[in-house]
């Protein structure tokens, strides 16, 4: 076994995303279908190192960087946000919610049907629903415990981190073909060459900037103070009826550090500065979680439990086209919130940053997606989700369970 350490971790992470950068720029079937930089990198890694241990040979990483590189990237998130844009996006934000709220409902439900069409306990249904699909590795960890402690259910927790890789995954494979098809009924031929609006923040992480050192350390205080409120925050609310992840707590306070500095007219937030801290935070950040991905763990997938993860796949991508792409307007930004909602829809917000951010560097900025989209992720999705999960708990169908 070659056990990484920190600094070999990083180096690793780095080559990933280089590699995924020629990946994308050489192989015309990524670039044509929108597939992000450290997907495309951290997948052939991922399956290089599940041929490597086919002959007894197992690399493992140093994965203390992933939490704080997630929210670091959260915290931009949070930095970005001014009450402004929140007031502008109101209506939009409000009818985005609407439809995440109805594939929450169609993921739980689709995945409890189809567990007991297979003779499943239909608890692993609902592992293989929401839980794991919109909540992740995290939310699908908790409830893996609970179900497991609660339920008795046998190898929940690592069911639940199987889903979630698969999510994970596909996720960001799906986003970048879901937008390139209702692109192209929206646009007309050389869209790719025509990018009219000006792009902003999180749009184009490439896109050169001015840094300085001092106005670079003004901004890595305000993400630390951000990960250290968030935190603190985070153990208060602890076991209370107010308990929310801590990547919503460290966005929160974020976004009260934006906004408060502005109102008292002490400090402007350097928004370009915010941007590219939180790309190279995002990008590491799923290079680690993809190049480490035990991708075994879903090879062992019983077949039944992959059948219902490929059927939530494809009602992901249906959900996206038929529903998320009409009712945000069947125009280019709904496009590319469907190439976003795919991304948390199936993983997580970090890979639907990655699909739109994909999607928007070949033809052009959608300042209205990377608003909703990362709001909607943050501050909505893991609330809803648990009010969404424990409603289906409520259910005389599980009272016998």
């Amino acid at each position: 076994m070659l056990q990484l350490d920190f600094y070999g971790t990083l180096v690793a992470a780095s080559l990933v995303l280089l590699l995924g950068r020629a990946l994308v720029m050489r192989v015309g079937f990524l670039r044509t279908y929108n597939i992000p930089e450290p997907v495309a990198g951290g997948l052939v890694v991922a399956l290089g190192l599940l041929a490597l241990r086919s002959l007894d040979i197992e690399v493992r990483f140093d994965t203390s960087l992933q939490t704080p590189l997630m929210l670091a990237f959260f915290a931009t998130i949070g930095l970005s946000a001014d009450f402004a844009s929140l007031k502008r996006g109101g209506r939009v934000v409000g009818v985005f919610l609407l439809a995440v709220i109805g594939l929450l409902i169609i993921q739980n439900a689709m995945g409890i049907g189809l567990a007991t069409a297979l003779g499943l306990d239909p608890l692993m249904g609902l592992l293989t629903g929401s839980i794991t699909l919109a909540g992740g590795h995290g939310t699908g960890a908790a409830w893996g415990a609970m179900f497991s402690e609660k339920f008795g259910l046998s190898s929940a927790s690592e069911l639940a981190m199987a889903s979630a890789t698969f999510g994970l995954v596909l996720g960001g494979l799906i986003g970048g073909p879901v937008a390139r098809l209702l692109i192209n009924r929206v646009q007309t031929p050389g869209l790719e060459q025509e990018k009219p609006r000006l792009p902003k923040g999180f749009e184009q992480p490439n896109k050169e900037r001015s840094i300085t050192p001092f106005s670079f350390i003004e901004t890595l205080a305000l993400i630390s103070v951000s990960l250290l409120v968030g935190s603190l925050l985070n153990g208060l609310l602890h076991e209370t009826a107010f308990e929310l992840p801590t990547f919503v707590c460290v966005l929160f306070v974020g976004v009260l550090l934006r906004n408060g500095l502005s109102a008292l007219g002490v400090y402007q937030v350097f928004e370009r500065e915010v941007s590219v801290l939180g790309n190279v935070s995002l990008s590491l950040f799923l290079a680690i979680a993809l190049m480490s991905l035990k991708l075994w763990d879903l090879a062992a997938l019983a077949l039944p439990i992959f059948i219902i993860l490929a059927t939530q796949t494809l009602v992901m991508a249906l959900f996206a086209i038929f529903v998320t792409f009409r009712v945000m307007g069947s125009n280019y930004d709904a496009a590319v919130l469907a190439a976003g909602h795919c991304g948390f829809g199936l993983g997580a917000t970090p890979t639907a940053i990655a699909n739109m951010q994909a999607v928007t560097q070949r033809y052009g900025p959608s300042q209205i997606a990377f608003l909703v989209v990362p709001m909607v992720g943050a501050f909505f999705i893991d609330i809803i989700n648990v009010i969404v999960i424990k409603m289906y708990l409520a259910l005389p169908f599980f009272a016998a369970v």
